[in-house]
């Protein structure tokens, strides 16, 4: 079922990149570093993330617990991503119903199923993790959060928003739900 992106019909995507490169790892010269994210689709706005070195379900649970003790998660809202183990785990299906999220995994090897997380972490990437070179993971992690607070969600703007910042559609749905 196609969920049309609206405050109305909240969803948020969770990742795990597909086998074409866009794998959410981060490399530095003692390893690679993972990050697991959690993006409104209304907004396109990552709303929680989390990093470590392994990608094992719970850090991705360390995401979603991000989101829902920073934001107001919409009651029954859809939590989509890849068909992962880490994503399909008991475990994590528990970390779902304790905030309320349905859960949704994409169809096996197709990644337009999961396009605005390929999309984010395509974003990161070409934009920043390709242009650097890290010494540790410490130094790649505090970079990528970097760019997720203070670039991506406040000042980047995006077409499939009108040429808005994520920020920019929060505060003015915000500023709907208070004039309502």
């Amino acid at each position: 079922m196609l969920l049309r992106r609206s405050p109305q019909n909240p969803c948020y995507v969770g990742i795990l990149a597909g086998e074409d490169g866009l794998r959410p790892t981060v490399p530095s010269a003692l390893g690679f570093h993972v990050t697991d994210t959690v993006i409104d689709c209304h907004t396109k706005a990552v709303i929680g993330w989390a990093t470590g070195d392994n990608y094992k379900t719970p850090l991705i649970e360390e995401a979603v617990e991000m989101a829902a003790r920073n934001y107001t998660l919409a009651p029954a809202a859809v939590f989509h991503s890849d068909r992962g183990s880490n994503y399909t785990s008991g475990q994590f299906a528990m970390t779902l119903k304790k905030y309320n999220l349905r859960q949704s995994v994409g169809r096996t090897g197709i990644c337009y199923d999961n396009a605005m997380a390929e999309s984010f972490f395509a974003a990161l990437k070409n934009e920043r993790v390709h242009r650097t070179q890290y010494p540790t993971r410490e130094q790649a992690r505090r970079d990528v959060v970097r760019y997720i607070e203070f670039w991506y969600n406040s000042k980047r703007r995006h077409s499939g928003l009108q040429y808005r910042t994520p920020q920019q559609v929060h505060d003015e749905y915000l500023e709907r739900q208070s004039a309502a």
